[in-house]
């Protein structure tokens, strides 16, 4: 567990900042609108407060699972458990000793926001891209969500890569 898990909830909060700028008017609002034949009027209403506090869980729960894809030594605390659960147990020394000599290795802004990118590319534009397929929407459209996500899992990843902490396991 992250002695700073509370990094979550500020990546969390990334999608959200990201869809503001990303959806409005003067980036890709009006094509997304256009492309979704929404109107002004269309888009008033509903349960704003419900929409945002769900966005919210639902990023803080990408900004979680984005950390098993950025963070390489997780790997190796898989392997090794249950038995460095174990507190003193040889297993135990060992990871110690891995995270002590490796533990740093590729946890780093950068290599986070590579990992952001091809986790958009080959994981979630996909799964845009068959939803569209189905819902007979065009290339527009995908590329429109497919850029926000994008920008948004390259910097989740970066964020989570570069931040989360881990303590020693006693």
């Amino acid at each position: 567990m992250p002695t700073n898990y509370y990094m979550f909830f500020v990546a969390g909060l990334i999608p959200l900042v990201i869809g503001f700028v990303y959806y409005s008017p003067m980036v890709a609002g009006n094509a997304w609108m256009k492309t979704n034949k929404f109107t002004k009027e269309s888009m008033e209403g509903g349960n704003m407060p419900l929409i945002l506090g769900l966005s919210y869980v639902f990023s803080c729960f990408i900004a979680f699972m984005m950390a098993n894809f950025v963070i390489h030594q997780g790997g190796v605390f898989g392997m090794m458990f249950p038995e460095v659960m174990v507190s003193g147990s040889e297993t135990q020394q060992h990871f110690n000793e891995l995270m002590t000599q490796y533990g740093d290795n590729s946890r780093s802004f950068k290599h986070g926001v590579i990992h952001g990118i091809i986790t958009a590319l080959l994981f979630v534009a996909p799964i845009i891209a068959i939803n569209a397929l189905f819902e007979r929407r065009g290339w527009k459209y995908m590329l429109i969500h497919i850029g926000y996500w994008l920008i948004s899992l390259a910097l989740v990843g970066g964020l989570i890569c570069a931040t989360l902490q881990y303590a020693p396991m006693s």
